[in-house]
């Protein structure tokens, strides 16, 4: 099952809906369903009316007729984030900046990414030109947790995920490097692209085998698979877990796989009218343009 928050084109009211294989949207409140926002959806929705709703029937709304926001398009806190998670970009990284990244893999490396407003497929990336020189985009699976998770050892944390969905970790690499902590440098107003759906997690085998490809401007950067995780997702919740309630409607965003900017031998990095695509086997296309 995909789920979407989206507006209509006449209207634009904020609503959830159901994305369907014929590409249509069919709307949750026509259904009878009262959840304001996908973050109270996921808090409050039981496994009797997830049941229910794969198998509702309707008429759904063309995508010519509404705009796909991020599923979550205000998160209740941070994205939480792992860095230098694929053994290849840990790699690239350490060679654009030994200092900044280190490319030790014994434990995995955490931050956190400011996301007072994730924009959705289509809607355009801010360029921060007077703050950066150095824009650069990641590709990564993100895990959606579905119930508070406290102390949850690896053989369980499958139970605690309520979806996936795709977050483009925008990232300005002078920012990043300069302040010697990751934070500001992927923190800017509009760095948090995500979409274009959350897919349920019956949906996808755990755990997650799925192909990662992003493109710019039709040209493949990006070209790997979830499989390749240092650290798979049970580590990551069990660990992040421990010392620490992760509520529901956590978003983590998983790492990205080589090929990002920063490890090109002549980095070029985005500018005004770039369009990167963020593809992910099973979930969709992110599209976001550099504005």
């Amino acid at each position: 099952m995909k789920l979407v928050t989206f507006r209509r084109t006449k209207d634009g009211a904020e609503e959830l809906g159901l994305l369907r294989p014929d590409e249509t949207v069919l709307p949750l409140r026509e259904l009878g369903y009262a959840w304001p926002t996908m973050n109270d959806l996921i808090r409050c929705v039981s496994e009797a009316e997830l049941s229910a709703l794969v198998r509702v029937e309707g008429t759904g709304l063309p995508l010519a007729e509404v705009t796909l926001l991020a599923p979550i398009p205000c998160p209740m806190q941070d994205i939480l984030c792992l860095g230098l998670n694929y053994t290849e970009h840990a790699e690239e990284a350490h060679g654009y900046s030994s200092e900044a990244f280190t490319a030790e893999k014994a434990y995995p490396v955490f931050f956190s990414k400011r996301a007072n407003y994730c924009q959705g497929s289509g809607a355009p990336i801010q360029a921060h030109a007077d703050l950066t020189e150095k824009l650069d985009y990641e590709n990564e699976l993100a895990v959606i947790l579905g119930k508070d998770a406290k102390d949850v050892p690896e053989d369980e944390a499958e139970q605690y995920i309520f979806g996936y969905t795709i977050v483009n970790d925008v990232s300005a690499r002078d920012l990043q490097t300069r302040h010697k902590q990751w934070y500001f440098g992927k923190s800017l107003d509009g760095f948090s692209p995500m979409g274009p759906c959350i897919v349920t997690a019956d949906e996808i085998p755990y755990p997650p085998a799925l192909d990662v490809r992003t493109t710019v401007n039709g040209e493949l950067r990006q070209n790997s698979n979830t499989r390749m995780l240092i650290h798979g997702i049970s580590e990551i919740i069990s660990v992040l877990s421990k010392g620490m309630e992760l509520k529901a409607g956590t978003i983590i965003a998983t790492g990205t796989p080589k090929g990002v900017i920063m490890g090109m031998e002549q980095p070029q990095f985005l500018k005004k009218g770039d369009r990167i695509v963020c593809s992910i086997e099973g979930i969709g296309d992110l599209e976001n343009t550099v504005l």
